[in-house]
């Protein structure tokens, strides 16, 4: 006589605060890079830096400076932006109000939410 034994695996994703939370620190550890002449290979452009392997984040470009007026865009107010009185991280008011300071004002609102994952 013979047994049989079935097995099932699966992954499971994790939380959607754990996916955030690698994606900051892979942000944050994110380096400038540009292209080598073979068009397969990316350089960092600060010579101290590792070459990136496949999993790293990288980028080529650096951000606009949002704090200093575009004249492509119709205004540069930073008026009714979210940020975090008590962050000193990219959320934070004071980064993200160019250090000209802001007004705190505390909003409440109710939302229907009918997530399903």
């Amino acid at each position: 006589s013979g047994s049989c034994t079935l097995e099932t695996c699966w992954e499971k994703m994790p939380s959607f605060r754990e996916v955030g939370s690698r994606l900051m620190e892979q942000y944050k550890g994110s380096a400038k890079v540009t292209g080598g002449n073979d068009g397969g290979t990316l350089i960092p452009e600060d010579s101290t830096v590792k070459p990136p392997s496949e999993l790293d984040l990288v980028y080529s470009m650096d951000s606009p400076d949002f704090c200093e007026p575009n004249p492509r865009t119709v205004h540069s107010a930073r008026r009714g932006v979210g940020c975090n009185s008590t962050s000193m991280d990219v959320g934070g008011c004071d980064i993200l109000c160019c250090g000209r300071g802001y007004v705190e004002e505390t909003v409440i609102f109710q939302v229907n939410c009918r997530c399903r994952f």
